[in-house]
């Protein structure tokens, strides 16, 4: 009876230890470039743009790794090898995580560098001595009306 739990247990150790094996490793973007400091706003809004498609395209693939992994998890309880299949390395999630801290970045750099120019509202110049002539009549008038 030990020899075949020893023997289970054995194969189970082997299966999540080649599991690390099933996924890609994942290749990282760097935060910042060398470029960075060079870039124009329209090369921050197109690089943004770019980023964000690879992440979209990266959470189908993450999506899809899950869905392997819950398959090749259940049927590991009954046919063991299938968890070599599991993948434990989530690349496509990292590989997000660092596309969204550079579009994060990028963000930082368009705010300091593209700001729109001033779009705030002036008043036109008034003269200092304005008549506001009103619709009301004012106290004295009322008085002086009121006493004839």
């Amino acid at each position: 009876m030990l020899k075949g739990v020893t023997g289970v247990s054995v194969g189970v150790s082997v299966a999540l230890t080649l599991s690390g094996c099933a996924g890609r490793a994942p290749e990282i973007s760097p935060l910042v470039l060398a470029s960075d400091k060079h870039v124009t706003c329209e090369a921050i809004e197109a690089e943004t743009r770019i980023n964000n498609a690879k992440i979209t395209d990266l959470s189908a693939e993450q999506g899809f790794k899950l869905g392997q992994n819950v398959v090749a998890g259940v049927a590991g309880i009954f046919v063991w090898p299938a968890w070599i299949g599991l993948d434990f390395q989530n690349a496509a999630g990292k590989e997000a995580d660092a596309l969204s801290q550079r579009n994060a970045h990028l963000l930082a750099l368009a705010r300091d560098r593209c700001r729109p120019k001033s779009q705030t509202a002036s008043l036109p110049d008034v003269p200092d001595t304005v008549v506001v002539q009103s619709a009301f009549a004012s106290n004295a008038d009322m008085q002086s009306a009121l006493s004839r």
